[in-house]
């Protein structure tokens, strides 16, 4: 029965290996019809920016060009095949261990002088917030879907477990994971605001108030 559960075990292995392989080379077909260096735009969702890839979890017809689960890697692609990547409140949906795998590959995807943008909540704004004596300050609570909240306390345990939230990043920590990473040039950088023309104006929340260069 053992050496039975055994053969068992390996077919399954075996078959995921093949499976992953198929996903991978659908993908690079996929990416076909875009143009070494790539511009990757990474949980879309359903915002599709031209010119770029545009790759998220969920298909999403005419937005999405690539389906894939960035959380295990970028496999599908070469190294050094990218020039920019961008993402906006998506690093913080990952845990630490997959957002940690995200950011070192990023590194290992882009081109010398690549730049990989993140914009995203603020930890020490959520906190700032929580000790002020004007928490309802918000944007997001001035919507009326959270108008049922009624203390600063449940407004930070929101902010920290709502929405997929895994992970939440002030400057010091999204610094340090971009160094673990590989990335020695890092900076922060205004709402909407780069050196870099094609990354200017891609924020469309109001609440991304952490806005994170770094450049290979």
């Amino acid at each position: 029965m053992q050496k039975v559960n055994a053969i068992i075990k390996k077919i399954a292995s075996l078959s995921n290996r093949q499976t992953e392989k198929r996903k991978i080379q659908d993908t690079q077909n996929a990416l076909k019809q875009f143009r070494k260096p790539y511009k990757l735009h990474i949980g879309c969702g359903l915002i599709n920016f031209l010119e770029w890839i545009n790759i998220d979890i969920e298909e999403q017809p005419g937005i999405v060009n690539l389906v894939w689960d960035v959380s295990n890697g970028l496999s599908f692609l070469e190294s050094a095949s990218c020039d920019l990547i961008y993402n906006e409140h998506f690093l913080e949906h990952l845990t630490i261990d997959c957002a940690k795998v995200f950011l070192s590959e990023s590194y290992r995807v882009l081109r010398p002088n690549g730049t990989l943008r993140i914009a995203m909540p603020s930890l020490e704004y959520v906190i700032d917030k929580y000790k002020s004596g004007n928490w309802r300050e918000q944007d997001w609570l001035k919507l009326d879907e959270y108008q049922f909240i009624l203390t600063k306390a449940e407004m930070i345990n929101i902010a920290f477990r709502w929405w997929g939230h895994q992970w939440l990043y002030d400057r010091e920590e999204l610094h340090r994971r971009l160094r673990e990473a590989g990335f020695r040039k890092i900076k922060d950088v205004n709402w909407g605001s780069s050196e870099i023309l094609e990354l200017r104006n891609l924020e469309t929340r109001k609440d991304s108030l952490l806005i994170c260069e770094a450049q290979k």
